[in-house]
């Protein structure tokens, strides 16, 4: 006799546990977050006798459920997960489970449940799909796919899919919501409310997820932080719209309390789908801690890092010549600094913008891939080969997303640009979107970029994307399409492509610098840019709040000048190095209107790079929870324990003296640590007369402690300048 406790099924894996009932109509996720223990019979029977929520007063007579699938249906109020219509016609889904399918890892852990469904009334077959993997991340895929057979009622009528949401229930103990929001060169900037009744919904309307992208969607226990607290967060892997919730409504949510999800955010009529059309939602991420966020961005790191196409070889120190010379490209300009880049150590040479046909300003030739001859009459060789004399690799800038109308293309193709038959609408930075989802437009880029890599065997590419997407709409014999979806896929399989011809070729994603940073591009590409603001103040917060999600060796950062490009803030050349140190590292600065005392602290930096990088690319990225926000503390801990480096940082004035005491997490409580201050680019500027005693200790030398007083009680920090850092390493001396 089979029981109710044998329909449960639960994925398993890093002390996560992801648990389901198999039943009819459509399956229910009876828990998601901390490893219940081995799945058996008790365990199953005590989810299944604890799942059934009450029957509230004024309320449908049967509990309401919800579902893996919530409809209206089984008396959900809330956001569907499924909404969409054929011409007006079955716009109350009633999906039933027709087939499922479970394997589980034995070896590494975790696992995927596969459940198949079938819908009479809106001709459908959908299937929803939940992989565990070993790190615990939970990745949850939907795809519907329109059958005319199953609905003979509605014929050959196509349906119109208005969203498809991955949605998972959370407990009543998670009380607030943290996401982002942002601008153009302050990105990533965190936002904490309470969880409300009603729903909180973060929508990008970009073309692209935005310097304002929601980014990361947690949902925690009061008061959670960096290292403290239960947590549930969920990011969408797409670089197009975006659509994120977390919802809670005075019903709860079965025998939950509230949910959190995401999905595409489509345009009307975006996706229609013909009998046997199908539709792939792209894949939402899951991520639970009872540690607090720093346990989030592990999981995820370690997910990106178990990639085959993940980075192997030790990350270059690159030169871009973007803010050292911008347009102005002149051969001798430029070898003065690719010879002053090599003297200091740099590893690769980036050509900005301004090296193709008709680009002295911002305003024309995007398009035109193809190198000025006036500009360089000798094509780029001539550069490229002294960049390779010089032992360092050779990338090139392109914008393949976008055209001027200023250009021959626009003028050969002005069908190519994306936007209304009647009238293309305002311009954003000079510029319009190129319709790469038209065939033709796609193949030119192709054919030019991949020319171009081939030709001068490129390393290196920094693929940017400046302006939002407005009117995105395709012209053609059907009338303007609604494009955003098509224009996403078609530069999925550009890239696709490009690395497939090109097996080592590595791809930067920029956009405006932090505007499309999701795991969606991440799965093609080798670098994020996280802000086009090298301001030390404003980037170490930008990436502090990055490393959320991506890994420091995937985060490129780099030196600017003294006075900043983007905040004309003038800082010190210590701060922006040691800001530019702890993840891809890189250098913006003319180097050449530098003195020879700079040119060697920055040599300096750049052996402190190669001296740490194995760490920092390969560590467990850290955060102190601190009451002073105008201070910050953040390390990179190896697996093991045995070493890190952490960064003490301040902002701006606080109205305490001092810090006391400031723990340093992530170490080994067991171990005993050498700790010591390099200074090897300069003494921090103190805001206070003497230092605390421990630190001249460390200072000339190194003073060894034990991680239980590191983590447990920690140690009183110098109290610094504001715009002033500190590096501490930390090395384990009881071997």
């Amino acid at each position: 006799m089979t029981s109710r406790a044998d329909t449960v099924v639960a994925l398993r894996a890093a002390g996560v546990s992801f648990v389901l009932e198999i039943g009819q109509p459509i399956p229910r996720i009876l828990h998601w977050g901390a490893d219940l223990g081995a799945s058996t019979p008790t365990t199953a029977s005590a989810l299944l006798l604890t799942a059934g929520p009450a029957q509230l007063n004024n309320s449908p007579d049967v509990p309401r459920t919800f579902s893996a699938l919530p409809t209206e249906y089984e008396g959900w109020s809330g956001t569907p997960a499924l909404a969409g219509h054929a011409q007006g016609r079955a716009a109350t889904p009633r999906p039933r489970l027709s087939h499922h399918d479970v394997e589980i890892d034995e070896v590494r852990g975790g696992g995927s449940i596969e459940l198949e469904f079938e819908d009479a009334l809106a001709g459908l077959r959908t299937t929803l799909r939940y992989r565990l993997d070993e790190h615990g991340v939970l990745a949850v895929d939907t795809s519907v796919a329109r059958d005319a057979r199953l609905s003979p009622r509605l014929g050959s009528t196509a349906y119109t899919v208005d969203s498809v949401l991955a949605l998972i229930p959370l407990p009543e103990r998670a009380t607030e919501i943290l996401d982002f929001t942002g601008k153009w060169c302050r990105e990533r900037s965190p936002q904490r409310t309470p969880f409300g009744f009603g729903t909180h919904l973060r929508a990008a309307h970009r073309g692209k997820p935005g310097h304002d992208s929601p980014f990361l969607l947690a949902a925690g226990t009061a008061g959670f932080g960096f290292g403290h607290g239960e947590v549930w967060a969920v990011h969408l892997a797409w670089s197009g719209e975006q659509r994120y919730l977390a919802e809670r409504l005075t019903e709860g949510a079965g025998a939950f309390s509230s949910i959190i999800g995401a999905g595409e955010e489509l345009h009307p009529g975006e996706i229609i789908l013909e009998d046997g059309d199908r539709y792939d939602s792209p894949t939402a991420l899951f991520i639970w801690s009872d540690h607090g966020l720093d346990a989030i961005s592990d999981r995820l790191h370690r997910r990106l890092r178990s990639r085959a196409s993940h980075p192997r070889s030790p990350r270059p120190l690159v030169l871009n010549t973007w803010e050292a010379v911008y347009f102005d490209h002149d051969l001798a300009r430029l070898t003065a600094l690719v010879e002053r880049a090599a003297a200091v150590g740099v590893e690769r040479i980036v050509l900005d913008d301004g090296w193709f046909r008709g680009r002295r300003e911002a305003d024309a030739g995007l398009g035109d891939w193809y190198v000025d001859e006036c500009v360089w009459p000798q094509g780029l060789t001539p550069l490229v080969d002294i960049v390779r004399a010089h032992g360092m690799e050779f990338g090139l800038w392109f914008e393949p997303e976008m055209i001027n109308l200023d250009s021959d293309l626009a003028r050969a193709h002005p069908d190519w640009v994306l936007g209304p038959a009647e009238g293309l609408g305002p311009e954003s930075r000079s510029q319009h979107v190129l319709d790469i989802a038209r065939p033709e437009a796609y193949e030119y880029l192709l054919e030019r970029i991949d020319a171009l890599v081939s030709e001068h065997s490129i390393d290196y590419l920094k693929w940017d994307h400046n302006r939002d997407l407005l009117e995105a709409v395709s012209r053609g014999t059907d009338g303007d399409r609604p494009s955003v979806h098509r224009q996403t896929q078609a530069l999925y399989r550009l890239l696709d492509e490009l690395r497939l011809r090109h097996p080592a070729l590595e791809i930067e994603t920029c956009s405006g610098g932090g505007g499309r940073i999701d795991l969606g591009i991440l799965d093609r590409t080798d670098r994020v840019w996280a802000s086009d603001c090298n301001d030390p103040v404003e980037r170490i917060q930008i990436e502090r709040w990055t490393r959320s999600l991506v890994p420091p060796e995937l985060i490129g950062s780099h030196l600017g000048a003294a006075r900043s490009h983007t905040t004309a803030r003038t800082t010190d050349l210590s701060f922006r190095l040691i800001a530019a140190l702890t993840a891809h590292a890189g250098i913006e600065q003319d180097l050449t209107a530098v003195d020879d005392a700079e040119l060697a602290v920055i040599a300096r930096w750049a052996g402190l790079y190669r001296e740490f990088r194995g760490l920092l690319h390969s560590g467990r990225v850290v955060n102190a929870d601190l009451s002073d926000q105008a201070t910050a503390l953040a390390g990179v801990v190896a697996h093991d324990g045995s070493e890190a480096l952490f960064t003490w940082s301040r902002f701006a004035t606080s109205a305490a003296g001092q810090s006391g005491r400031v723990r340093f997490p992530g170490l080994d409580t067991a171990a005993v640590y050498s700790v010591r201050i390099r200074e090897d680019l300069g003494a921090a500027s103190r805001h206070q007369g003497n230092d605390p005693a421990w630190v001249a200790h460390a200072v000339t030398g190194s003073i060894e402690l034990p991680g239980s007083v590191l983590v447990g009680a920690g140690l009183p920090l110098p109290t610094l300048n504001p715009q002033q850092a500190m590096l501490i390493e930390i090395r384990r001396s009881d071997h």
